[in-house]
Parts: C-alpha cells; structure tokens; sequence
C-alpha cells in the first residue's frame, strides 16, 4: 500500500482557543454590549476566539482574534478594547509573543500596549511587560482528539497491554488513536480510550495525579507540545517511537498536530457481512467479521447532505463506469460525494447519477436501484468510538454533584459508554456502570437499572442526532438541563462528539 497522508489543512475550529488571564478567568466578548471583558470561569463560544496569522516567524506572530460571529477584537485609541470589523489594514493587529512557561502575550501593533487584565476589564495601557499581560492559551477543540508526529508522519497510540504509548499509526482508524484531553488547574492530563492517563514515568497509570499533569505550549495552527513544567518534553524516542520524556528533541519532535477524533464507522449489507476492499480497490459485502479493510472515514460537511468515505487505502469511495463502486476516488472528485439518507438508524447512499448503492448478487457494491429496498439500506455503527463526549451549544453533557439529573453545560464533560444493540441503536451507560434513564419529563438521570434504546444518527464528520427512547431528539437547553422533548431537528438537538 502507498504511504498517504492523512494529515491535511487545519480545520478552522482547530485554530480556536480560549485565553485565560492572570486571574483564571477568560477572554469573552459580549456582543449585546459590544464589550470584551474576562470575567467568565469557563469555555463557551463568547470565550473563543480564532487565531488568523498573517506572518508568523520563530516565537512570534502578527495576528488577528475573531470571535465566532465574525467580529474582531479591536483596540483603540484610548487603550479600550472593543469587538467589531478593523478600519485599516493594521486595526485589530496584535504582536503574538509565545514564552517559554507556554503563556501568550498579545502587543497591539498600533500602539504598542500590551493586552492586560485587571481581574474583569481588559484594556490596553502598558508599554512595560508584566504578569498581569500574560494569557494561557486553550486549545477550544473538542476534548476527545488524536496526536498527529508531523516529523514521524505518525498517530499515537496507547498501548494498553503495554501501559505505553507508541507513535506508530499510520492511519488513526483505531480508538487506541483517540484521547481525551482534560484541563484542570492550568495543567493537561492524556487519557487513552481504555481510560488510563499518561504519566511522567512514560507509562499508563489509573488515575490522574500531579504525575499525569503536563504543560501545554500552543502555536496558531493546532501544533501543541507537552512538557513537565521542569525541563522534560513529551516526544517519540527509541526506534519504536515510544512516547515519553526527554530532554534533547531533535527537528522538532516535540511538536504535535492536535486534532478532532475523526469518525470512522463499519457498512453492513442486510446479509450481515461488512463492506471491505478487497484486490486494493473493489468493494464488496464479504466479510463476516470487522478487519482494517472493513473501515471507512466518515467524512461529512454539516452544510450538506453530502457524504464522503474514505477506506483505509486512503482513497475514497467513488462510482464508475456500469455504475460499479471502487475505493480509488480523490478528495475533490465529484463522484466521490453520496446523498444520505436515514432510516431508524441504518444508512441509504445515493450516488451522483441518483442511483443508490447496493449489493448485487455477486457482493460487490454497484449504484443500480432507482428506488431503495432492503439491499440499499446499510446498518451502520462506530468502529473506532467506545464511548461518546457530547458537546452542544451551551457546554458539554455531563453530570454535577449539584444536581441529580444530567447537564449539558459542563465545562468537563462525562463519558457515554455505548453498547451497541442493533444497527444504529445504541445503550447509553454512565461512568459508574448504571444506565441512563428518562424521566416522564424528558430529563435523564445516570443511574437507571435497565438499558433503554438511543438511536444515533449522524450528520457531519464530527455531528449527530440522539433519539431518545421517549420518541423525542436529545436537546441542549439553555437552563443546562438535559432534555428530550423536540420533534424536529434543531440547532440545540446537534451534538459534537
């Protein structure tokens, strides 16, 4: 097989951050009052912030901050910031400094003020660097995300039998690939799908701890390095690329491309067999068990009902000439984008003809029907997800010693353990091994007794729809309860996971 590279052009939310100020609190933009302060405790969408960079060199950068409606943080003349569009071509331009300790300043480049805050206000009146003009940058991307070696042309990979983590995936098709990137206290913790943390001893322990704790250095991009605050940094060593701590990188080992976990899932005909590529590039429903030839990447804009797989050859799914399907298409070809369709879970394909995919009597995988039947419908399910992180509009699901029933505007979120039932249903069990249950008020509690069915569907790479087994959509609300009670898909019934 020829070596691909999965890695392409950063997507604009992994040039996202949120900037924590002296005090711990964030840089958040009020739209209604056309303010920027830094009082919120948390990472919302008023707290992130996009780094555009218009020239970067060594440890510096001339930048832009645009919040996600658009707007740019400016500063005037006065030393006040404001939110809205630059006048000129250098208005909203910052000097963007990264030091040592991983903290950011930012130097208007007008008048050479450093952004500060005082606790609440944010402004721009010193020339003279202090404390009080240093910001920790968040990464705003989704917990759950792989760690991509640009020098190795690698994914990490936890190694449970092991208790290691190797930098040895070519292609990130594995949950092993899939971490979740918790940050408490200023600190990083790594924890692998198996839920283990990375250690400063290079090894996976079972709980996190100051040992589990690493600093994060971010540049604009979504390249991040992790060090131990004392000199040693996270990088691959020895010839099995073993991830540990060192002190002497070499051509910027150290540094990782942080990305959203991507989707992959497995297709499987109404005979039970899964599609799989077989002789390099056919595609046929052949296989009664899972292999890495039976996984496709699903990739998916949330703009349209378009959908784009991708097997682990590298290329994607694409039809030919006699309607056949093949695993040969490019990324932009047009023949490689399908219409989807859902049905209770299981997936209808059609291709840019308007027929859909089916199997033939020969397994192989043609675009014929003109109307879908049995063989057009595929069950579907995750192959590289044990577990779901939902993050909706106001924060992420999760549960509070506060309150009994399940949030959805958490700043740490918990995991949803799956147990898959049927194609495209799923059982939702909590981190304590309860299931979720559903009160006559479409609320969820994390501790029911018996398992209840969810249906999942998706609609982006990284988007899905929960049915609940009340017959609703899950929904985020803006109380922070967690409810199932909309008929329709909303923008509150979307959940990055």
């Amino acid at each position: 097989m020829e070596e691909v590279e999965w890695t392409g052009r950063p997507k604009p939310e992994e040039l996202r951050v949120g900037l924590i100020s002296w005090a711990g609190s964030y840089l958040t933009f009020e739209a209604y009052k056309n303010t920027v302060t830094a009082t919120a405790k948390g990472l919302g969408r008023k707290q992130t912030w996009e780094i555009l960079v218009s020239n970067e060199h060594d440890a510096q950068a001339v930048v832009r901050l645009r919040g996600l409606q658009g707007l740019y943080l400016l500063c005037e003349a006065d030393g006040s910031l404001c939110y809205g569009r630059p006048r000129t071509s250098h208005h909203g331009c910052f000097l963007l400094r990264f030091h040592r300790n991983g903290k950011w300043t930012l130097q208007c480049i007008i008048s050479g003020r450093y952004l500060e805050s005082d606790g609440e206000d944010v402004f721009c009146n010193s020339r003279v660097l202090s404390a009080y003009h240093m910001w920790t940058p968040r990464p705003a991307l989704h917990v759950h995300v792989i760690l991509y070696s640009p020098v190795n042309h690698c994914y990490a990979r936890a190694d449970p039998t092991m208790g290691r983590v190797w930098v040895d995936a070519p292609v990130p098709c594995l949950e092993e690939c899939g971490f979740l990137l918790h940050f408490q206290d200023g600190c990083y913790h790594l924890e692998t799908s198996a839920h283990f943390f990375l250690s400063h001893l290079d090894r996976l322990v079972p709980q996190p701890s100051t040992q589990t704790a690493f600093h994060m250095q971010v540049r604009p991009g979504g390249l991040v390095a992790l060090s131990d605050g004392e000199g040693g940094m996270l990088y691959p060593q020895g010839t099995r690329l073993l991830l540990g701590l060192g002190s002497k990188p070499h051509r910027g080992e150290e540094w990782f491309i942080l990305q959203r976990c991507p989707t992959w899932v497995s297709l499987r005909s109404k005979t039970r067999k899964f599609l799989s590529i077989i002789y390099d590039v056919e595609v046929c429903a052949a296989s009664e068990h899972i292999t890495p030839m039976s996984l496709f990447q699903f990739e998916c804009d949330d703009e349209s009902p378009t959908l784009q797989l991708r097997a682990a050859n590298g290329c994607y799914l694409a039809q030919r000439r006699h309607r056949t399907v093949v695993a040969n298409g490019h990324p932009m070809e047009a023949d490689t984008f399908f219409r989807v369709h859902w049905n209770c879970g299981r997936i209808i394909l059609q291709s840019p003809n308007g027929r859909f995919l089916g199997i033939i009597d020969n397994g192989l995988l043609m675009a014929n029907a003109t109307i879908p039947g049995p063989n057009e419908e595929f069950g579907i399910r995750l192959a590289n997800r044990p577990f779901l992180v939902l993050r909706g509009r106001y924060g992420y699901v999760g549960t509070s010693s506060e309150h009994d029933l399940m949030k959805c505007n958490m700043d740490q979120p918990d995991c949803i353990h799956l147990l898959p039932c049927r194609q495209g249903i799923y059982h939702f069990q909590a981190q304590g091994g309860a299931f979720w249950s559903i009160t006559s008020f479409g609320t969820f509690r994390p501790w029911g007794k018996f398992a209840l069915n969810f249906c999942i569907e998706l609609h982006g790479s990284n988007l899905l729809t929960v049915l609940a087994p009340n017959g609703f959509y899950m929904r985020s609300d803006r109380s922070g309860t967690l409810l199932a009670d909309s008929e329709e898909i909303t923008k509150e019934c979307i959940w990055e996971f």
